[in-house]
């Protein structure tokens, strides 16, 4: 036991010294102004009070702004059934009072976390304008039909490059799909020539349960209003939660 003891102070003061022997970057003096404490977003600056409604406000701001590059450009949030997170860029190609769609291959990390675990988080940052959205909600597939009709109108490249990867598999180098994405060119060069939607690739909607629209302040005192869903035979308090359209409550929300 008094050896066990020894060995176990031994490597704690090992792994101090290891630490303490890594170099620390300190780069807590990266800050940039965001907005003045006069530019604030507010309750009564809601265009509407149907959360959907003012995404496309604030969407349709940000298509405007030539420093962003792809207002469309979305961190999606999944995890496996037992909560291990990973999170990836991907593109909203549409959004309606139903949710947000985008489109990838069912054979990905992300597909498969999604089929464990229906629910998923994303976020939208626009840099320039300093705003961001976040959106949690329920995941489906969206109907054959659907994904079939978004495939059909993509470049003919692009439907190339969905056949040819099988997202998230481990290659042996890069040549591997180099050599298949050129034989398909090949097999695929007469432009009339229809290109099969693969199985394996498709839609999602992202129902949202709750939807917060966030405006950075340089003092740090962040705006945020957030949407969500009202529960069943909840309660409110009024003097803090408001009634927004349909089943939707909204609230302010502290920094």
């Amino acid at each position: 036991m008094l050896r066990l003891a020894v060995r176990c102070v031994l490597l704690r003061k090992s792994s101090k010294v290891a630490m303490s022997s890594a170099k620390y970057y300190d780069i807590s003096d990266m800050r940039k102004p965001y907005r003045s404490s006069e530019d604030i977003f507010d309750v009564n600056n809601l265009v509407s009070k149907n959360p959907i409604k003012q995404f496309e406000s604030w969407f349709n701001e940000a298509r405007e702004v030539p420093n962003i590059g792809e207002a469309n450009a979305m961190a999606l949030a999944t995890a496996t059934k037992s909560g291990l997170p990973s999170v990836r860029m991907v593109l909203m190609k549409g959004y309606s009072e139903q949710g947000f769609t985008f489109f990838t291959n069912y054979e990905s990390r992300k597909a498969k976390e999604l089929e464990e675990n229906p629910v998923c988080s994303l976020m939208f940052y626009w840099d320039p304008m300093k705003r961001s959205v976040r959106i949690e909600g329920t995941v489906e597939r969206i109907p054959e039909e659907d994904s079939l009709q978004y495939f059909e109108q993509r470049p003919r490249k692009s439907r190339l490059g969905a056949i040819v990867s099988h997202q998230s598999t481990v290659l042996e180098n890069r040549e591997v799909i180099n050599e298949k994405y050129a034989e398909l060119l090949e097999e695929y060069k007469d432009e009339e020539k229809d290109i099969p939607k693969p199985s394996y690739w498709g839609g999602y909607l992202v129902r949202p349960t709750s939807m917060e629209f966030w405006q950075g302040q340089t003092n740090r005192l962040h705006d945020r209003i957030q949407f969500r869903k009202l529960k069943n035979n909840e309660k409110i308090d009024s003097t803090s939660t408001h009634k927004a359209d349909g089943d939707w409550v909204f609230e302010r929300l502290a920094p």
